[in-house]
């Protein structure tokens, strides 16, 4: 993907710029950090149809969100764009799909490239242009780019706006959440990515060895319990899932993150598939995007021919009621 600088499109690809010089890759911090808050002292008040939500389902940290705002039946608090997936010249892109009926053009700004969002919220911003967006149509702004927050503040800033108080981030369980979420992120969420990206041998490893330790060790943690966090879902879940429907698709073999499938990984699976089944969940969880949107890196996959497979079981029946929740 390319990128802006001092507002002006740039083309080229933007994860060369994410790697250091020893070869390991490094995720640029979002720039957008804004806050919607319940009762309107971050200056961005929650309100129902007056925030937009730009996303893509090809895209894990922006599934996040898309999940979160399905759980929370957000649907008619928060509107939402979905760009068509793979890699375009000028980056995530709003238009109609054949091969893709959910996507579409945006209809709230006109934008056809989310790069204008940007540009529009900060006429000399630089930096990467990704989703999830959250904008504010009252400001005509970029509320947030950061996925993490974007998900809190629909887990709790609009529940005045919808029947659903489910909190996924509960007081008295952060510290953990926190925790668990510092091992999947840096090691899963990212390792793949870091797995990835690589352009020495010793970086690639590194990640590689500390992605499988994680799963290894994620695995086991789903032997003792329902949840990564006990008996019920939690934020925790929901920021590793993402991650685990697309690894038998993309990462194991395009990333090169081929010690082990998700499939093979008999509690891993078993807990993929438990989450998958959780209603309004499967609807978000779009396989042909996600293969259109990894197997069109250029620089992963030079011929762009995009496999046939795998074939998954996200659907099949799975064991996880064996373990108590709450």
């Amino acid at each position: 993907m390319s990128m802006l600088v001092d507002g002006k499109w740039q083309e080229g690809d933007a994860t060369t710029r994410d790697v250091a010089k020893d070869g390991r890759f490094k995720r640029v911090e979002s720039k957008f950090r804004h806050w919607v808050t319940a009762d309107g002292s971050s200056g961005f008040a929650a309100e129902p149809g007056r925030y937009h939500l730009y996303a893509a389902y090809s895209c894990p940290w922006a599934h996040r969100a898309l999940m979160i705002r399905k759980l929370k039946k957000l649907d008619n608090v928060i509107s939402v764009s979905i760009a068509a997936p793979g890699m375009r010249d000028q980056g995530w892109t709003f238009v109609d799909h054949p091969d893709f009926p959910e996507c579409g053009p945006d209809m709230v700004n006109g934008f056809r490239y989310l790069h204008q969002a940007y540009s529009a919220a900060d006429p000399h911003y630089t930096g990467r242009v990704t989703v999830p967006t959250l904008w504010d149509k009252k400001k005509k702004t970029v509320v947030n780019n950061e996925s993490s927050e974007i998900i809190r503040m629909f887990n709790s800033a609009f529940d005045a706006y919808t029947n659903e108080d489910t909190d996924f981030y509960p007081e008295a369980l952060r510290a953990e959440i926190d925790a668990v979420n510092a091992l999947t992120y840096d090691n899963v969420n990212n390792g793949v990515y870091r797995c990835g990206f690589a352009t020495t041998q010793v970086a690639y490893e590194e990640a590689y060895d500390q992605l499988f330790g994680a799963l290894d060790e994620l695995e086991a943690r789903l032997g003792r319990q329902r949840y990564l966090v006990g008996k019920r879902l939690t934020e925790a879940d929901w920021r590793l899932f993402p991650t685990l429907v697309r690894f038998d698709v993309a990462y194991y073999s395009l990333f090169k993150c081929n010690k082990r499938r998700i499939v093979d990984y008999p509690n891993l699976i078993n807990y993929t598939r438990e989450l998958y089944q959780v209603p309004g969940i499967a609807e978000t969880v779009k396989v042909a995007h996600f293969k259109r949107g990894y197997w069109s890196m250029t620089r992963l996959n030079p011929s762009g021919v995009i496999p046939k497979g795998p074939e998954l079981t996200y659907g099949a029946p799975h064991d996880r009621a064996r373990l108590p929740a709450a």
